[in-house]
């Protein structure tokens, strides 16, 4: 499915319905006072997370959206329908921006969470509404009113706690595809990953765990550069960053160091995200020739984090990565606990 993380869209509430000038005419009632009815009110449009949508794709085929109208009052003071609200499913993670004020409207971050987005016009009063002691028998009624429109723009931020990062070709893709049922396409060339792949892991609890696999980012890519600044905002929402580094590069250091400046120039608090390192493609390396030890203390010392040796073709060392991966985030979670107050 292609990846569409951002759309524009236009939706308008519903119009209220008109009140209506009516009399009675009942037989035996020789002064019929006024009974026409009051409109009803438009239909109000509203977002609605959901978990089996991915992307906004659909919203590049269809973009205008409105509600329905209330419909006109009655006889015998009758009041007209209320128009049916209209319910627009977006992916689980979806931010709602004004397009022309670029205001943010609400944040989509839990499944079924909704948003009212556009009210629904007022219906208009009928004349029975005006009838008074020095008006008997009123002859005007007033209109509905027109619903709320705007114009919105829609940006998916993946949900994930665990954000795969590193340079084009660092093994991402393999590894997702080694530790989840997520497929991603790889092949044994640079950019692969066109779109953010997700898959979950399992903890040994049982509890599932959303891992991202974001495409490779490049040097300038917090400036734009290839499309390193669209798929950066998708890590904004990570909790831990799993930084792969190719064990056969030429300058492993480097590469490390070329995703830091991008995480720092970026912003939004990722160059301060905990990180996981490992150094992947452990079993492509020639031991005798490239002292993988030594590489993996440099790294240490950088970072100031733990460095692991792994292969995500072969499975080697996967297990205690995982396991610092869940280390850290119980560690965060009982800091949270912590500090919900009682």
């Amino acid at each position: 499915m292609k990846f569409i993380d951002r759309a524009e869209i236009e939706i308008e509430a519903g119009k209220g319905g008109d009140g209506i000038v009516a009399f009675r005419r009942e037989k035996y009632v020789p002064a019929g006072g006024p009974s026409g009815g009051n409109g009803g009110k438009g239909g109000s449009i509203y977002l609605v997370a959901v978990e089996n949508l991915q992307t906004l794709l659909d919203f590049r085929y269809e973009h205008r959206f409105q509600a329905e109208n209330g419909s006109r009052g009655g006889p015998n003071n009758r009041t007209g329908a209320n128009g049916k609200d209209l319910n627009i499913e977006v992916p689980v993670g979806t931010i709602v921006y004004d397009a022309e004020t670029d205001e943010i409207l609400g944040d989509l971050v839990k499944p079924g969470q909704s948003l009212l987005i556009a009210a629904g016009g007022k219906g208009g009063l009928g004349n029975q509404h005006f009838l008074s002691n020095r008006n008997r028998a009123p002859e005007y009624a007033l209109p509905g009113l027109p619903g709320e429109t705007k114009f919105l723009r829609l940006e998916l931020k993946l949900l994930a706690e665990v954000g795969i990062i590193g340079l084009p070709n660092a093994g991402k893709s393999t590894l997702i595809s080694a530790l989840s049922a997520a497929r991603p396409k790889i092949a044994d060339y640079p950019f692969t990953t066109l779109v953010p792949n997700l898959g979950v892991v399992r903890k040994p609890t049982g509890d599932g765990t959303v891992f991202a696999d974001i495409p490779g980012l490049i040097e300038g890519a917090s400036q734009g550069a290839g499309l390193g600044h669209d798929f950066l905002r998708h890590v904004e929402r990570t909790r831990i960053l799993l930084h792969l580094i190719d064990a056969t590069s030429d300058d492993a250091i480097a590469d490390y160091k070329t995703i830091q400046q991008e995480l720092q120039a970026y912003g939004q608090g990722l160059s301060e995200r905990p990180q996981v390192l490992a150094l992947n493609k452990i079993d492509a390396v020639d031991r005798e020739t490239k002292d993988l030890d030594a590489l993996a203390e440099q790294l240490n010392h950088l970072s100031h984090s733990p460095v692991f040796l792994i292969s995500g073709v072969t499975g080697v060392g996967l297990q205690p990565l995982l396991q610092q991966v869940w280390s850290i985030l119980d560690q965060m979670n009982a800091v949270e606990v912590e500090e919900i107050p009682v």
